[in-house]
């Protein structure tokens, strides 16, 4: 293939010739056609941890930057909907650089025919989630595609936040001997999407997770420095996070699956549609591998807090089999969580 540049780009992953649902998934497939397509052409030192988003350093500081694009699928959901998902996504992945979020960015891709209520709907939930978050959306795009092109409305919001000094969070942090924290009950996010999608009714209502997290690390951070990863599983949830952990730090991790905490009526719903719950989207909750000193503390501090008052600590990371993440069963055995393929929902976030 020839490039305007003049010189022959033979094309990554030929055994695809077309790009995959499961491409955007979050999943193996999502890693390989990151690696592959994208970092061969962009790689740098500033996209080396593949974190949540970029550590800038300018001047004295560092800033922590970001973007994410929103393309659930309904755009209204129980707990919340495309407006304020996308605020909170982005707060969450600058605050999983240990920064705390100032300035966002909206850029809104709108279908001809999409209803200016829903529209005024989303606007409103944003400036609301932006408001409890503490930070503020300081510029903007629209486009508008014809009628039929566009799904109703996409959303891609950036962000901009600060990192305080002798805060350092990255993915290749991870230690043997740290502990593995989660700050609440899995799979809440992606199973109140499927409930709308395939119209399941229990006796409680699934509900969204969705949440801004930043509040949270901050007094996390506040309790113990020794927080060494940071990582909010969204797509490709627990199970995806952990493995990329796993990866970039060349650790092993061991969880217990009697630790992990899911609500009865999310784990029914995963029940009857044969969902693997740690592979399930999140939006309002947190991982953090921390030193075996500050654990406790930190944990504490997470259950005081409303978003975290059901944290637990998952497992551990250890020395044995290096970018692994392996579950100690109820029985009492032993199985690899690997990273799948590609998601089990689409158009999760």
């Amino acid at each position: 293939m020839d490039l305007s540049g003049g010189f022959a780009c033979p094309l990554p992953i030929s055994e695809y010739p077309r790009v995959l649902l499961a491409h955007g998934g979050g999943g193996r497939l999502s890693q390989q056609l990151i690696r592959s397509m994208f970092l061969s052409r962009f790689d740098s030192a500033l996209l080396a941890p593949m974190h949540d988003g970029a550590v800038l350093p300018v001047g004295d500081q560092r800033l922590a930057f970001s973007t994410d694009s929103y393309v659930v699928h309904p755009v209204f959901f129980p707990g919340g909907d495309i407006g304020s998902l996308a605020v909170h996504g982005t707060v969450n992945d600058l605050a999983m650089c240990g920064a705390r979020p100032l300035y966002l960015s909206a850029g809104f891709i709108i279908e001809e025919g999409f209803a200016m209520d829903d529209l005024w709907r989303i606007v409103c939930s944003m400036q609301a989630a932006a408001r409890t978050a503490g930070v503020q959306l300081v510029t903007g795009d629209t486009k508008v595609v014809d009628r039929h092109k566009g799904d109703g409305i996409f959303i891609n919001t950036s962000g901009v936040g600060v990192i305080p000094p002798g805060v350092e969070i990255d993915p290749r942090r991870a230690r043997p001997g740290d502990r593995v924290l989660l700050s609440g009950s899995i799979a809440d996010h992606g199973m109140a999407i499927m409930s709308v999608r395939e119209g399941l009714e229990f006796e409680t209502e699934l509900r969204s997770d969705t949440a801004a997290l930043n509040g949270l690390v901050d007094a996390m951070l506040s309790a113990g420095r020794q927080i060494h990863v940071l990582r909010d599983p969204t797509r490709g949830g627990v199970a995806s996070a952990l493995n990329e952990i796993a990866d970039s730090a060349r650790v092993g991790i061991r969880i217990d699956e009697e630790a992990i905490p899911i609500a009865d009526s999310v784990k029914g719903a995963c029940e009857i549609l044969g969902l693997d719950p740690l592979y399930v989207a999140n939006e309002g909750k947190l991982i953090a591998i921390v030193g075996p000193n500050d654990a406790d503390a930190i944990l504490a501090t997470m259950q005081r807090h409303p978003l975290g008052r059901d944290a637990v600590v998952l497992g551990e990371v250890t020395a044995d089999h290096p970018g692994t993440v392996v579950m100690k069963t109820r029985i009492g055995g032993s199985r690899v969580v690997d990273m799948l393929s590609g998601e089990q929902l689409p158009r999760i976030c």
